[in-house]
């Protein structure tokens, strides 16, 4: 018979989840390729014109165990950061304008964490091209010469235009801005600019030509929209004079005055003529046409003009003068010519320019002493001055400028006939900063305005500011960061601030404070802003490794800047390892490891890194490894079962004692050690037999104790529910009882007996119940089971009184005392003793078992109403 075993359910459901609680999976991004937007950002780009604000992307990812994920986004040191993440969505969003032909890729840091373990993946995002550059010019804007001899259709220039846009965006075709009036073509692709066939350039119609040049680009997407984008330069074209041209006036029409105070041979005005053919021009000889009336001269060489005669003499106001000027050949010879007007006016004398005057007279330095940052608009009331022009008419009118450094101050008025006060106004109250400069230095000019000579006169104006306290004291940053060793004595400085107060005076002397929550073990010297720390204080970095509180600089009133401190204390090896106790026992199971732990209080690596060894082993010290960095201790490979170690030891007892060493990686190292008393012994059989055994090999393995729980449990509950059924159609039957075994009795001195049989068909109901009964003969007679059921005995149950049956049979004989009881003989009676052996149940011999169980009940039942 094969025996099935029932495993305890909650010592399962128990080591399962041990099993589980021990794995612990990183969580992982979701690789849904380039062309998505939701995973782990690998190969994906991004258009240069994407705006900032965009939702770009969508970390995804998950972790084996379920629990919640959070993402993260990182850069390299230095580099922009172009991305922000929301860490419980993975949404990432474009905050910094990209620019493609700046930095075309680059490369972040995305991250996934569950809590426990983080995962950071280095993926590269690429910027894709927008048509957002527009051609650039390499050689123009220039200027060329070119002969005015130049045939058509030659070619004079090549413009170059480069886009730095890709594809389309980046090919560049030229046209120049109104062609059709030009005398020249440019071809559209190579850029070179040709004289138009059938046109020729003339010096004399134009001396320079001013190409415009358009570059124009074949137009790509920006922000979602179709657009084309052009720059334009101008290309200036010299053209170079040969000799056809007559001479020219430079500088006309011209204007020459005689005042009445000139004197016979005084200058009045000199023409200047060249040669139009500039290229190789001939000397000019200048000569009066007409108009002169005898009373002016030229100089036929430098075309000056004089008086010959004195003003009071000329009858005329004005003379209209036509002058001459004539090419002269190598040979003396006179060529071609040009003529001029000339007006020559008669006036009175502007002889007097602007003054200035002060309370005192006249004056050519005004100073004035005031506080910086005067109000926008003031006057300032300290300068009295009066400027004056004793000229009459268009002689007075002149302009008032005042110049100097930047545009602090304004004059009042700009224009003034004869005579005005002037006021000088604040324009620009910042720019009159003490700090910056302790005196304004500015020109008063005056320049007279419809006068030839334009005669004019400067005053000086010094303006002294007085300082007032208009800063407040500057940090030299906005913070500062500091690194001071654990166990620093008390009073040791840990960083110097420094704030500026320009300002002169109390109101530039600086005061230091400190304050905030991790300010309590700080000191500051007030006057030097040395932070230092408390004469009590101790630095412990196991305790707090980070302090930041604030730095306040003030002034005499009040007036102050903050700065923020950071104190990072430096981790010192100054905690050896520890174990729980200095004596350890453990049981270990040949196969599994054993592990020990030490605790090091350190704050950082490599001070509270722990690796482990083993020391010494007794009796042997060639039986265990050991992890030096978990301090898992496992037993030599070769060591498979209590046998082997018993032969190394040669005792029974699998006791071992071990010297194990925890030490440090600071600088120095400590160490520690502790004794580890381990008990050897073999995995044992959980109550199950092959399934405990089982369970405990492939602990390690949960899908497949899983996989075989499930299928063993499933198993049982298939034979229970086929049993059930079998015996419910059978018991729905008839109500007569077959027996599916013989039974023969052996006894020395046999009588027979006889019983009903069971298998004829009854006349009435109560038949079915009627037993034939005999005495035993002796006491010692056995029976024997033919089928060898060795599950029953002969002993007689005494069932309770069960309901009364519809029809009572027929009362059996009365009981004598004495007599023996009645023996009910069964089909599954005491068997005489038969070698015990293992036998297969099969699902028909449980359900005969049955069968014959509900048999005896039945029988037992009716023999104890007959005695009742």
């Amino acid at each position: 018979m094969k025996h099935v075993h029932f495993v305890h359910l909650p010592l399962v459901f128990a080591l399962l989840r041990i099993c589980f609680a021990q794995a612990d999976f990183a969580p992982y991004f979701f690789d849904n390729g380039p062309y998505s937007h939701n995973g782990n950002m690998a190969l994906f780009s991004l258009s240069e014109d994407t705006p900032v604000g965009t939702q770009i992307y969508c970390l995804n990812g998950t972790d084996p165990e379920g629990q919640e994920v959070s993402y993260g986004i990182s850069f390299d040191p230095g580099s922009k950061e172009y991305f922000r993440i929301n860490p419980k969505t993975g949404n990432v969003t474009l905050v910094e304008k990209l620019d493609r032909e700046k930095q075309d890729s680059f490369d972040v840091l995305v991250s996934i964490t569950d809590g426990k373990s983080q995962v950071v993946e280095r993926v590269t995002i690429f910027v894709m091209d927008a048509n957002d550059e527009k051609p650039q010019f390499q050689n123009m804007p220039a200027i060329i010469d070119v002969l005015e001899t130049t045939e058509s259709g030659h070619s004079i220039f090549k413009a170059e235009a480069v886009d730095r846009d890709t594809g389309s965006g980046g090919s560049v075709t030229y046209y120049l801005l109104n062609a059709q009036s030009s005398l020249f073509a440019i071809d559209r692709h190579s850029g070179v600019i040709r004289i138009k066939p059938e046109e020729m350039l003339d010096y004399e119609k134009t001396k320079t030509h001013f190409l415009t040049v358009v570059a124009k680009d074949g137009g790509g997407t920006f922000n979602g929209k179709e657009q084309f984008l052009s720059s334009s330069s101008t290309l200036t074209i010299n053209v170079i004079d040969v000799q056809d041209t007559p001479p020219s006036f430079i500088g006309t029409p011209y204007f020459g005055y005689v005042y009445e105070v000139s004197t016979p041979g005084s200058e009045i005005f000199t023409v200047v003529a060249k040669d139009g053919d500039v290229g190789n021009p001939n000397p000019i000889r200048y000569s009066f046409d007409e108009g002169d009336d005898g009373v002016f001269s030229i100089n036929e060489t430098t075309g000056l003009i004089t008086l010959l005669t004195s003003p009071v003499y000329l009858k005329r106001e004005v003379f209209n003068i036509k002058v001459k000027a004539s090419e002269v050949s190598p040979r003396g010879r006179l060529l071609d010519y040009g003529v001029t007007m000339l007006v020559i006016r008669v006036v009175d004398l502007n002889n007097n320019p602007p003054t200035f005057y002060g309370e005192n007279g006249t004056q050519s330095m005004f100073e004035l002493t005031m506080y910086e940052h005067p109000p926008e608009g003031e006057i300032l009331r300290g300068l009295k001055i009066t400027v004056r022009d004793s000229d009459q008419g268009a002689n007075a009118k002149f302009n008032l400028r005042l110049i100097g450094p930047g545009r602090m101050l304004r004059v009042v008025p700009q224009t003034v006939l004869n005579e005005a006060q002037v006021t000088i106004l604040v324009e620009d109250s910042a720019a009159m900063d003490y700090e910056r400069q302790h005196f304004l230095t500015y020109k008063l000019l005056a320049v007279e305005i419809d006068t030839p000579e334009r005669f004019s006169s400067t005053a000086d104006i010094v303006i002294h500011l007085l300082d007032t306290n208009d800063n407040a004291p500057k940090f030299s940053s906005d913070y500062y960061i500091a690194r001071i060793p654990e166990n620093s004595p008390g009073g040791c400085n840990v960083v110097s601030v420094l704030a500026i107060d320009p300002d002169s005076g109390p109101w530039g002397e600086v005061k230091y404070s400190i304050y905030g929550s991790g300010a309590d073990l700080f000191l500051i010297q007030p006057s030097t802003g040395i932070i230092y720390t408390q004469p009590w204080a101790s630095l412990d970095a196991e305790v707090r490794s980070k302090y930041n509180f604030y730095v306040k600089a003030e002034d005499s009133e009040g007036k102050y800047s903050l700065a923020e401190i950071f104190v990072t204390v430096l981790d010192l090896n100054d905690h050896p390892p520890a174990f729980n106790d200095n004596f350890l026992e453990k049981t270990m199971v040949i196969g599994a490891p054993v592990k020990i732990e030490a605790v090091d209080d350190d704050a950082e690596v490599p001070n509270n890194v722990i690796q482990y060894a083993i020391m010494k082993a007794e009796p042997d010290n060639n039986i265990f490894d050991i992890d030096c960095d978990t301090g898992e201790i496992n037993l030599k490979s070769y060591i498979k079962s209590m046998a082997i170690i018993q032969n190394i030891t040669k005792k029974r007892d699998c006791t071992w004692s071990l010297v194990v060493q925890a030490r440090d990686r600071g600088q120095p190292s400590f160490s520690t050690t502790a004794v580890v008393k381990i008990d050897i012994t073999e995995a044992t059989q959980l109550k199950g037999g092959p399934l405990g055994s089982f369970l405990v090999h492939d602990r390690n393995k949960p899908l497949q104790i899983v996989g075989m729980l499930a299928g063993g449990i499933s198993f049982m509950v298939i034979v229970t529910v086929v049993i059930s059924t079998v015996t419910f159609v059978r018991n729905k039957k008839s109500n007569r009882v077959l027996p599916n075994r013989r039974v023969r009795r052996r006894p020395r001195n046999q009588n027979p007996w006889t019983f009903k049989n069971p298998f004829r068909t009854p006349r009435n109901p109560e038949e079915k119940f009627q037993v034939q009964e005999e005495e035993e003969q002796e006491a010692g007679e056995t029976a024997e089971n033919v089928n060898h059921n060795n599950n029953v005995t002969n002993v007689v149950r005494h069932w309770p009184p069960p309901p009364c049956a519809p029809m009572l049979p027929p009362p059996p004989p009365p009981y004598m005392p004495g007599e023996r009881r009645w023996a009910v003989p069964t089909v599954s009676a005491a068997v005489a003793a038969r070698p015990k052996k293992k036998s297969m149940v099969s699902g028909q011999d449980m359900i005969n078992k049955a069968l014959v169980s509900e048999l005896k009940m039945k029988l037992e039942q009716k023999r104890m109403r007959n005695h009742l």
